[in-house]
């Protein structure tokens, strides 16, 4: 058992659900992303995940493809987001998980990868453009290894594969709230709560939420059918907007406790 599922078994314990944040790593800096971590980990975020920036990122829309362009810009390398979490580690036990498209980890070669994933901390790994059909060696070496693959469902998701992706997801499930890339929301899909009550219907693990949720009412209601949720776009804007502050840790651990504490 793993950080992740750990954590699930003790929010499950305490009748509490998962806030999971999102940020870029090496967004606007490896220094400024550590210090996100330790302040999200301070208060009380349950997980963490940290994209490795990609220069064709399928699944994400314009905010987090803009902070994913500027880590490229300063030549942020898996190498370093893992030694960032090496470095994390040693002040924070936070479950994380690094959201990478499958370019990257093929070029830095899966089973190295996974090995020093593993190695420097990191708990799961969401890779959006690698389905379970086609990633059945990479999950097999993860799994010996202890590293959770994660795995999502969508709107568009046949009762068929919510069995398939329910058997092949470790740590939990995420479930993509719309057919669309992420963004900011100001209403959540029609149809949320009778496909996530479709999927704990058919499946014992965790199911979280992500894309499009940003206002407290989001997190609201998912909380009352959902196991989590994943906040990731309206963080990076947060970001953005406090850039050149001398305090843009603590202005964007606010408003993450905020969102946290709906």
């Amino acid at each position: 058992m793993n950080r992740i599922e750990r954590k699930f078994k003790e929010l499950k314990r305490k009748r509490k659900k998962a806030f999971i944040v999102f940020i870029t790593a090496g967004y606007p800096s490896l220094d400024i992303t550590r210090k996100l971590v330790l302040e999200f980990a301070r208060l009380g975020v349950d997980i963490i995940e940290l994209g490795v920036p990609f220069s064709d990122p399928l699944a994400d829309g314009p905010i987090i493809q803009e902070s994913s362009q500027q880590a490229l810009k300063r030549k942020i390398h898996i190498k370093d987001i893992l030694n960032l979490v090496k470095q994390c580690r040693k002040d924070t036990d936070i479950p994380i998980c690094l959201m990478s498209y499958y370019n990257p980890i093929f070029c830095f070669g899966e089973e190295r990868f996974i090995k020093e994933a593993r190695y420097c901390g990191v708990d799961g790994v969401i890779i959006p453009d690698l389905p379970p059909e086609e990633g059945s060696a990479f999950i097999k070496l993860a799994g010996k290894l202890n590293l959770a693959t994660i795995f999502f469902l969508s709107p568009t998701s046949s009762l068929e594969r919510i069995k398939m992706i329910s058997r092949a997801s470790g740590g939990f499930i995420y479930y993509v709230s719309l057919t669309g890339v992420t963004g900011l929301q100001d209403n959540l899909a029609s149809g949320l709560v009778k496909n996530l009550r479709l999927i704990k219907k058919n499946t014992r693990k965790a199911l979280c939420v992500g894309f499009g949720i940003s206002k407290p009412r989001h997190i609201k209601q998912i909380y009352k059918v959902a196991d989590g949720v994943i906040v990731g776009s309206a963080v990076i804007k947060k970001i953005k907007d406090n850039i050149n502050r001398g305090d843009l840790v603590k202005r964007v651990g606010r408003f993450v406790y905020n969102l946290k504490n709906v």
